[in-house]
């Protein structure tokens, strides 16, 4: 028996199919600090760069994945597969997918626990690697706080200037859409 075909839908409105499903599932997955609000949410959807995807296992509804992409990189922001279907292979099927769509560099909680040492191991799987350099990440809205995050790029290190480099994409568009009035530049060490 074969396994149902995943697609792939971009979001261009709030009232596109599986917005409800999205907003719910990366409400819950993420603590406030790391994610956006649902308003700035919207508002990013106007932005060509960035790529806010319904995840669907033939009819159902399954994860989202929300990615910014450019000629320079590709930045992938959030994943999250909804947790009654995790354990199937889904989220390997989404980053096979996602890692064709250019050279991927993402972040992950530092890993300190089962869950974030397990959420290391399955990027490393699919051949991330974990890079030293200490990551600061500000947060996208209130309460206002920094955090440390892991930066993990495919196959090789990132040199310093594309992290360097990285950063600034994530202050000067990503944090474009954050309840954040005045976003540090993430800092690369």
């Amino acid at each position: 028996m074969t396994s149902p075909q995943l697609s792939f839908r971009r979001f261009a409105a709030p009232t596109d199919s599986g917005w409800r499903e999205a907003m719910t599932l990366y409400e819950s997955a993420f603590p406030a600090r790391e994610r956006r609000s649902e308003e700035d949410t919207v508002r990013a959807l106007s932005d060509p760069e960035f790529h806010a995807c319904s995840v669907w296992l033939g009819e159902e509804f399954a994860a989202l994945l929300f990615y910014w992409q450019n000629d320079e990189l590709t930045y992938g922001e959030f994943l999250a597969v909804r947790p009654e279907l995790r354990g199937h292979k889904i989220g390997h099927r989404i980053m096979e997918w996602f890692c064709r769509q250019g050279d991927v560099i993402l972040e992950i909680e530092p890993p300190v626990d089962e869950l974030t040492c397990r959420r290391k191991g399955f990027y490393e799987r699919l051949g991330f690697v974990a890079n030293d350099y200490r990551y600061i990440h500000p947060s996208y809205g209130n309460p206002l706080d920094p955090h440390q995050l892991v930066l993990m790029s495919r196959h090789r290190p990132l040199s310093r200037d594309r992290a360097v480099a990285l950063a600034a994409y994530v202050r000067s568009r990503v944090m474009r859409y954050s309840n954040n009035p005045n976003p540090l530049t993430p800092v690369i060490e």
